[in-house]
């Protein structure tokens, strides 16, 4: 599980307001490494996707950030980190969830679920200069040894829950680092049909026919064919038509 760089100069903090925030202020103050992760015990406000919060119980799971520069993509392009992390997480559970009774799929845009049941979610953010990125910082959130989920309105899971068992953090962070540095490096060579080709092999309900709701609440049923170059979800509709939803415009009903 040796990387390259990811993971190489880690920051620890016994608590964060976020780690994705304290990343972001540490590249506007100093020229942190690529590579650089931030990780915690415990996020006071960490954020989600939406601008939801995320929860996570002291010491039980996996909180981190890392700062990478992508400065080959660009701004059109942002999505494909998005891509590589999401493949990044879900490399890592199909090597510790190795039974055929773990069915692990990426919901777009990039939280990652298993049996339906979400596990990890994913932040990104970035900043350009110009055109192009300049530096980017990914938070993960994956949820180890937590079992209990007081308060949280919707299915979620743990690996503890799952194999029942506590797993080292450690471990599964390390190997964590070599996924996405494995993704990231994959990015750096451009080998972009690859990247789309797994990323839409396992997107959550590619080519079914789901409940969805719009930003106006008005529910529909459609079928998931595409994810865009942008990012976008693209839907079948009931009468043939295709139609693209960003981020905030549309969300699963299952």
């Amino acid at each position: 599980m040796e990387t390259l760089f990811i993971g190489k100069n880690l920051l620890f903090l016994h608590e964060v307001e976020s780690t994705n925030t304290y990343a972001m202020n540490l590249l506007r103050n100093v020229n942190a490494i690529e590579g650089t992760v931030v990780y915690t015990d415990y996020q006071t406000q960490g954020k989600g996707q939406r601008g939801s919060a995320w929860t996570s119980k002291i010491g039980e799971n996996i909180t981190l950030s890392v700062i990478i520069k992508p400065h080959f993509l660009s701004l059109q392009q942002s999505f494909y980190l998005s891509k590589v992390s999401a493949l990044a997480v879900y490399d890592l559970l199909t090597d510790i969830l190795v039974n055929s009774q773990y069915d692990i799929k990426i919901k777009w845009p990039n939280d990652i679920l298993v049996n339906q049941s979400k596990i990890a979610g994913i932040l990104i953010e970035n900043n350009f200069t110009s055109n192009f990125i300049q530096h980017s910082v990914i938070g993960i959130g994956l949820n180890v040894n937590q079992v209990n989920f007081i308060g949280i309105d919707r299915e979620v899971t743990s690996l503890k829950q799952l194999l029942n068992l506590d797993l080292d953090r450690d471990y599964v962070m390390k190997l964590l680092f070599s996924k996405i540095e494995k993704w990231y490096l994959k990015l750096r060579e451009r080998n972009y049909e690859l990247i789309d080709n797994f990323y839409l092999k396992n997107v959550f309900g590619m080519g079914i026919k789901m409940d969805f709701e719009d930003i106006n609440n008005l529910r529909f049923t459609a079928k998931t064919i595409n994810v865009s170059k942008n990012g976008k979800l693209v839907l079948e509709l009931e009468d043939l038509s295709l139609t693209e939803f960003d981020i905030k415009e549309v969300r699963y009903l299952f």
